[in-house]
């Protein structure tokens, strides 16, 4: 019976070493290999062009690169590319590639589906199949890396974890996937320019303050309000707004780096004044800025974009109040690419 073959990724470069050495061959061919495997994104062992026809073999017989492939690629009008991301087991994740003028940003999956339940969203729908391992969630960060330099010229410059997924009910593998990223013998790329999104689970957000993470935090929060936040995010009875804030306010005692809170503000759900005060006053425990997200519809209805008048309003009292706030106005809307959308068609 045929033994299934180890993913060689998830293999440390010292194992690699280890393996080269029992196999009577040089420690660096461990070296070289890793190399190939992460700074060069090889697909297959044939693409090991500096390494002998007989190692090559030697590594097909032991081991398999369960690489992604991009399987269908669709193009915005603004820019916004969506990939619909094929896993080596059959299953799909989405990540789009968001340009602007100044930057190139990706957004990656960290779950196939979501264990959270938040009713605005089309990927919660999904329910959760399986966590993405480190290997997948930098694939994700390749190819949307080579779209940027084929498309835009230049390449990525900055990450968001907000495709499909809870990233922190994935913390192992999300984390492994960040120290790849921002490794030399990665990608090298600045932590200071990825930013983990979370709907905030804060044993998890106390345990990256802990682990003195340096990349960046926003928190997908929408109300302020209990009451509230749970009927549109039902995991909220779990973790109440107090627990959320306590984590908070550890991780920037630990860290000193400002939040983001992201927020959508629909009509009839958050767009009252007693929401907005409710949200000044969860902003002042601690350093932060939020990002007010235009809604992206569902098909469902339930939820409706609020008025120009109550998006006013907000910017309005948190300015008064000296909280730093942006308007984020969606890409990619008709690739069912914006936030919320993901998983939408697929």
């Amino acid at each position: 019976m045929e033994t299934k073959k180890k993913d060689i990724r998830a293999l440390t470069k010292e194992q690699l070493r280890e393996f080269f050495v029992k196999q009577g061959d040089k420690a660096f061919r461990g070296n070289q290999v890793y190399e190939w495997l992460w700074q060069k994104s090889a697909h297959t062992f044939d693409a090991m062009t500096n390494i002998s026809l007989e190692t090559r073999q030697l590594l097909e017989e032991h081991y398999v690169i369960n690489h992604i492939k991009v399987d269908t690629i669709q193009r915005s009008k603004d820019g916004t590319i969506k990939n619909a991301v094929q896993l080596h087991d059959g299953l799909v994740v989405e990540s789009v590639l968001i340009p602007t003028k100044s930057r190139t940003t990706a957004c990656v999956s960290s779950q196939v589906g979501c264990s959270l339940d938040c009713k605005f969203c089309a990927t919660a729908r999904l329910k959760r199949m399986r966590n993405l391992n480190p290997d997948e969630i930098y694939d994700q960060v390749v190819a949307i890396d080579n779209e940027s330099r084929l498309y835009h010229n230049r390449p990525l410059s900055n990450i968001v974890f907000m495709g499909m997924g809870e990233p922190l009910m994935n913390y192992n593998n999300v984390l492994k996937a960040i120290d790849k990223i921002t490794s030399p013998e990665g990608l090298g790329m600045s932590p200071k320019r990825i930013t983990l999104s979370t709907s905030g689970v804060p044993k998890m957000i106390r345990k990256m303050a802990d682990d003195e993470v340096k990349f960046n935090l926003a928190v997908s929060l929408h109300s302020a309000i209990d009451e509230v936040r749970t009927s549109i995010m039902p995991f909220n009875s779990t973790f109440p707004l107090d627990d959320l804030k306590s984590s908070l306010e550890y991780w920037y005692e630990k860290t000193g780096k400002r939040i983001t809170y992201e927020y959508v503000v629909w009509k009839g759900i958050n767009d009252s004044n007693e929401a907005i005060d409710a949200l000044v006053k969860f902003c002042k425990a601690v350093p932060c800025k939020v990002n007010i997200i235009e809604y992206n519809p569902i098909d469902d209805g339930d939820f409706e974009q609020a008025s120009p008048e109550a998006i006013n309003n907000y910017l309005r009292v948190l300015e008064r109040n000296r909280i730093v706030v942006n308007v984020r106005r969606s890409r990619g809307k008709d690739i069912d690419a914006a936030c919320g959308q993901l998983a939408n068609k697929s």
